[in-house]
């Protein structure tokens, strides 16, 4: 019929509005750029230039959750002396001798902030920056809280939910669905790392740092220091990798270890200090 109306044509999404497009394998390119813009909107909106960043385990307690969680296994153990809690008892025992790297790395990070909060005009000119996470991570975004100062969390999505720890500052805590990215951000404003005692991904993370550095793809001086020369020495056999040739005695030269919080912070405040005069510096020329 000539006077019949047709039906109005839907308007399409826009194709940024489209969550499934978003998802999609084909919108891959825009995750990987939007984890690159984001953390850099966020970056320089807080005036955050460089980082000191902290690496280690998810599982090391703080002192007092250890603690405590030893007494209930012997108080269990003390009303039902079971075969099976004996292994409990162990674990329960090392996560005491473990805490200590979990209150290791919170007065190294206040003592960290501290002195950034001091010596510079600009009180985010050098701010800590972590995983996000629990363990290790929850530990240098306390001690950063602790001491008046803001700090960064580099969290990752997980299939296990890892939730960000309580003490990040709001505006900076940041989430990522690719390692890779993340590990970008990690690098990038670093000036320093100090990894403690950690598994799989502490690891990982460490050596991307040192394969970066000594390939000399990280366009930057950074300060690489193993916190507990003990497990480190034990965990990795440095000696080893240099006698069988796999390394040079200028790579064993990118790191040094540290055993307590105040040799740390020695050698970050000595050379950090001489790397920025302690007076203005130029802001990252990625942020």
């Amino acid at each position: 019929m000539p006077n019949e109306k047709k039906p109005d044509a839907q308007m399409p999404e826009l194709a940024y509005h489209d969550l499934r497009f978003l998802e999609s394998a084909d919108a891959r390119a825009l995750r990987i750029l939007s984890e690159y813009f984001d953390p850099q909107a966020h970056l320089r909106k807080a005036g955050a230039q460089h980082t000191v960043v902290f690496f280690g385990s998810a599982r090391i307690h703080p002192r007092e959750v250890a603690v405590q969680n030893l007494h209930e296994v012997e108080l269990r153990l003390k009303q039902s002396p079971a075969a099976e809690l004996q292994g409990e008892l162990k674990r329960a025992r090392m996560d005491v001798h473990m805490s200590a790297y979990y209150e290791s790395a919170r007065e190294l990070s206040r003592l960290v902030t501290e002195w950034a909060l001091k010596v510079h005009n600009s009180p985010r000119f050098l701010m800590v920056c972590s995983g996000g996470g629990p363990g290790i991570m929850e530990a240098a975004n306390r001690g950063a809280s602790e001491a008046g100062g803001k700090s960064i969390g580099l969290n990752i999505k997980l299939p296990m939910e890892q939730s960000p720890n309580p003490y990040i500052s709001p505006e900076l805590s940041l989430l990522f669905r690719y390692f890779f990215m993340r590990k970008l951000w990690f690098a990038q404003p670093a000036q320093a790392l100090i990894v403690f005692p950690g598994g799989f991904g502490t690891m990982d993370e460490m050596f991307e740092f040192l394969t970066l550095i000594q390939t000399h793809k990280m366009g930057h001086r950074v300060t690489i220091l193993l916190y507990g020369s003990k497990f480190w020495k034990r965990a990795i056999n440095f000696g080893w990798l240099l006698e069988s040739g796999t390394i040079s005695s200028e790579d064993l030269k990118l790191i040094r270890f540290v055993d307590t919080p105040q040799q740390a912070f020695g050698i970050l405040k000595d050379e950090l200090g001489q790397r920025f005069g302690l007076r203005p510096i130029l802001k990252h020329p990625f942020i």
